[in-house]
């Protein structure tokens, strides 16, 4: 066995890590055999030299392999997921989720918490009295098999070396490293036992990845990393230059999820993203021989209200109400000051610096600033007005969702500041690229 300091040193001189240093790493990282400073160096080393499609894949499968992989034998339909690196009021989980179990996949859907100034979808789902996003395994792949849908949040047991990798990363600057994003993700979706993966690769001030260029780079990565373990994947670019949706904020953000699902709501941009997401989760698994077809079946599952009715089912299963979808309120708490946000000046809104919004919900308590944190789920932004509105100076442009007047005051004020506007309409990015 080569001791830690070794396998950094190749590492850090740009040489390539063969499969039983790699598998020595990730070994420490759940044993303890390489300290919390090896570990951190060694994300730095990989972090500054990078890693071949061959070590990526290496590492990827070991990190899967550190703990529990889901087998879905005897489940008659095909094992399909997506994943998104993460952006502000990006709820496109929730309807995805219920659409393509609705077409007839089974969705076992493994999300995470709320990191930097991004949401997480098992906060977003804790709004909700009652819901549990911690289940056993067991139950877990009972309820897949009896609604066809189960969002939890990860596992202990699931990619356990991830967990630690993670933890020092973030503390040690080394969270951008595309070889470590592609095993991260990867070897927690792959250890969920998926035939199917699309990937939702956001890009703009409000992502990860700022530019396209390095969007494709990472997309690149996932995708043939996913594929070279067994794992059909497609990645798609998505915009996230401004919020997606009109909220922000986890109760919010899950009204506006049962307002999508019935139809009462659908703000463009989002039902773009959802559709364009589904259809290659239903096209890549077989459901549907092409694109015409997935359309029609997206469609016919959102019109029928079937869609809803299995989104309300997976709720009540994991412990939440039987009526979610029709009452989304009577389940979740609202905020104790609602204040309008009103445009600073005349103009069309030309700009978003989405980051700055996200960072201010965390100021609001809807994120943590500490690991252990308790989150307020009641708080946020809702009825925000898209890129390109034209609007008068004191106009209504978004909402405020606050514990108290003087948090509501402040962010409103830090709203503001995170717009630009302009003269002339803006050219828009667009929403798929």
């Amino acid at each position: 066995m080569m001791l830690p300091q070794e396998i950094i040193r190749i590492k850090r001189n740009g040489q390539t890590l063969d499969e039983s240093q790699i598998q020595s790493f990730v070994n420490g990282l759940v044993d303890g055999s390489f300290s919390d400073s090896q570990v951190g160096a060694m994300a730095m080393a990989i972090f500054q030299k990078g890693m071949s499609v061959d070590e990526k894949v290496t590492l990827t499968k070991a990190m899967m392999n550190s703990g529990d992989v889901l087998s879905w034998e005897g489940y008659d339909a095909p094992i399909v997921d997506k994943h998104s690196t993460g952006g502000v009021g990006d709820k496109v989980s929730f309807m995805l989720a219920a659409i393509v179990s609705a077409c007839g996949a089974y969705v076992p859907m493994i999300s995470g918490r709320g990191l930097g100034h991004t949401g997480g979808t098992s906060d977003k789902l804790e709004s909700i009295a009652g819901f549990n996003v911690e289940p056993t395994i067991g139950e877990f792949k009972r309820i897949v098999k009896e609604v066809g849908v189960a969002i939890i949040s990860q596992t202990d047991n699931l990619a356990p070396a991830d967990k630690r990798l993670y933890g020092i990363r973030d503390v040690t600057a080394t969270v951008e490293s595309i070889p470590l994003i592609t095993a991260s993700i990867l070897s927690k979706k792959l250890a969920a036992g998926l035939d199917t993966l699309v990937m939702d690769v956001k890009v703009g001030n409000g992502a990860m990845m700022s530019s396209l260029d390095d969007a494709k780079v990472l997309a690149d990565s996932i995708s043939s990393v996913a594929n070279a373990a067994g794992v059909k994947t497609q990645a798609i670019i998505t915009d996230m230059n401004q919020v997606l949706g009109t909220s922000a904020g986890n109760a919010i953000e899950m009204y506006e999820t049962a307002k999508y699902l019935t139809g009462k709501q659908r703000e463009p941009r989002l039902h773009k993203v959802v559709q364009t997401l589904a259809c290659a989760m239903l096209v890549n698994s077989g459901l549907a021989s092409d694109k015409p077809e997935a359309y029609l079946k997206i469609d016919k599952v959102l019109h029928s209200g079937k869609a809803a009715e299995i989104f309300e089912r997976m709720i009540a299963a994991l412990g939440g109400p039987k009526d979610f979808v029709e009452n989304p309120w009577g389940s979740m708490n609202r905020a104790e000051v609602i204040m309008d946000v009103k445009a600073s000046q005349h103009g069309y809104i030309a700009q978003m610096n989405t980051r700055d919004i996200g960072m201010s919900v965390v100021g609001l308590g809807g994120g943590r600033t500490a690991p252990k944190q308790k989150v307020d789920h009641t708080v946020g932004f809702d009825r925000i007005l898209p890129l390109g509105v034209q609007v008068n100076s004191g106009e209504v442009i978004a909402r405020v969702h606050a514990k108290d007047e003087s948090s509501a005051l402040l962010a409103a004020q830090q709203y503001n500041q995170a717009m630009t506007y302009s003269e002339e309409a803006p050219e828009l990015s667009p929403v798929i690229y």
